[in-house]
């Protein structure tokens, strides 16, 4: 309703003249035929109870949507009947005359260090009569820094041209208005993307379901913004819904189902206002890490093969040894590391992955690291222990979290949650995905967990992590579902600006997904008065 009013106030009669406008909404005031239809779509930011970086290595992950979300406004027209900034006007006159053209505004952008607007020609996704490469769309959208943020909206576009082959012959405006805050490690980029691209799919009547409409905004963060993420962040975003978890096994992106919150559970997010993204430079290092260890972990597995097969071992009958070659071929051939279990990843391959390898090291001995978003540096040290172990543990976590979620209601139960939530945080912080703001936030839940008080013989917060990328951004906190447990995170809070200065956001409520919300079709209703 918020975003309707914004709407409404825009319309040009009710704009008053002595009405100081920011640059944003003067912009948007003149982006929409107001008798057109409009399409509103809706799509919330996510807290990341558990699985987090494993998602790119095949893990089951845990999401709850936010109630925090982002709503985007479409119109489309035809290219003559388009209203056009003037700036626009003067270019089209300049060149061809009247072609399709893409108008965004992004309110908030004064909060950030961006352009408010953004305008581009259609054309400048074509080459010839097919759609640019996705690595001359990353060189378009870098031109300027300050409208970089344009990749996440307008690549919505070049994604559905190039992977379904939608053609956009029409002019487009596009109004975004988001309520998740950037850099908190809350899917601020990935609610963007899924709001922007449900918006345009229902006005341009494209039957595209959430799960694949999550994968498409993937393919917008992997190759036109060039951020290596997995898709749980869209998969939440997309297919979540209200009060539940989305339990996804990112293989790349298959729902196991909606996991109902108990009503005796509850989440917080805490920010730790140390600015998070997946584009920075430990999360894309990490996750070559990581891929490395698949490759050793393979080819290891693969030399296990040719020697089971010339062995002779007479302690060991046919059927066992058999038995090990196919798990040894499984592993030889294995796509996703998330499905070593950790007993065979100790019992076998733990002791021969090194801590660090050099990029030119591993390409020497290995070849590739079978990466398609990440590139591998020749002079960079990688390391490669913690981040390969960490998948394959927290798959494990993940779903020992998910089947404690349906015990019975104890303290022992949310004591063993919450120490799941503490040895996934401790993992991320081996891997170098760790800091100082997100550390203070989950000693000061540990310090409320184990402090004693006269009014209440057990704790009401049980655990603490980082969530998402890492490297900064929130944590996500399990407690009870009582005022006590609210009161002590508000504690936090205080007691976390008093030590730097910095109050966190705290992150509570849910919201559903933008499958879930569907979209709205709106237009100006004139209403005569007699």
């Amino acid at each position: 309703m918020a975003f309707l009013k914004s709407l409404s106030g825009l319309t040009g009669n009710e704009l008053k003249d002595s009405e100081v406008q920011s640059r944003e909404r003067t912009a948007a005031s003149v982006l929409f035929d107001w008798e057109r239809e409009i399409y509103v779509a809706r799509a919330p930011g996510r807290l990341d109870v558990m699985g987090g970086i494993a998602d790119y290595s095949g893990s089951l992950v845990l999401q709850m949507p936010l109630r925090e979300a982002c709503h985007v406004a479409v119109q489309r027209n035809h290219p003559s009947k388009q209203k056009l900034w003037k700036h626009v006007q003067a270019r089209q006159l300049e060149n061809t005359g009247v072609v399709p053209v893409v108008q965004i505004v992004s309110f908030g952008s004064e909060l950030s260090n961006r352009a408010p607007t953004f305008d581009m020609d259609l054309s400048d996704f074509m080459d010839g009569d097919k759609p640019i490469s996705y690595e001359k769309a990353r060189e378009f959208f870098c031109q300027d820094p300050s409208q970089k943020w344009a990749a996440y909206v307008s690549g919505t576009i070049l994604i559905l041209m190039t992977e379904l082959g939608v053609q956009f012959t029409d002019s487009m405006s596009i109004l975004v208005s988001s309520a998740v805050p950037e850099g908190k490690g809350v899917s601020s980029s990935a609610s963007v993307e899924v709001a922007t691209m449900s918006a345009i799919a229902a006005a341009y009547g494209l039957n595209v379901t959430p799960r694949d409409l999550a994968l498409l905004c993937q393919k917008v963060e992997n190759h036109v913004v060039g951020a290596p993420c997995g898709v749980m962040d869209q998969m939440a975003s997309a297919c979540g819904e209200a009060n539940k978890l989305l339990a996804m096994v990112c293989q790349p992106a298959e729902v196991k189902e909606l996991v109902m919150i108990p009503s005796h559970i509850r989440f917080w997010g805490l920010d730790s206002g140390i600015r998070h993204s997946v584009g920075g430079g430990d999360y894309g290092s990490v996750r070559v890490g990581t891929y490395m260890g698949r490759k050793m972990i393979k080819c290891a597995a693969s030399d296990l093969v040719s020697v089971s097969s010339t062995s002779d071992a007479p302690a060991q009958s046919d059927d066992y040894k058999e038995k090990g070659r196919d798990v040894l071929k499984s592993e030889a051939s294995m796509e996703y590391l998330c499905k070593l279990p950790p007993h065979r990843y100790e019992a076998a391959y733990s002791k021969d992955i090194p801590e660090t390898i050099t990029g030119d090291a591993f390409l020497e001995k290995y070849g590739d690291h079978d990466d398609m978003v990440t590139v591998i540096d020749p002079k960079r040290s990688y390391s490669v222990k913690a981040p390969t172990r960490h998948p394959i543990y927290e798959n494990f976590r993940v779903e020992t979290f998910k089947a404690l979620l349906t015990a019975a209601n104890t303290d022992e139960q949310l004591s063993a949650l919450g120490e799941l939530m503490y040895q996934c945080h401790y993992s991320y912080n081996a891997c170098g995905l760790g800091s100082d703001g997100t550390d203070r936030l989950v000693n000061l839940v540990q310090e409320m967990q184990h402090r004693k008080t006269p009014e209440n013989g057990g704790p009401n917060l049980y655990g603490a992590k980082i969530t998402g990328g890492g490297s900064g951004g929130s944590v996500c906190v399990i407690g009870k579902n009582c005022l006590q447990s609210a009161e002590e995170i508000a504690e936090i809070q205080q007691r976390y600006k008093a030590a730097t200065g910095y109050q966190p956001i705290v992150f509570d409520g849910s919201s559903p997904g933008a499958g879930k919300f569907g979209y709205l079709k709106i237009r100006r209703r004139l209403i005569i008065t007699k």
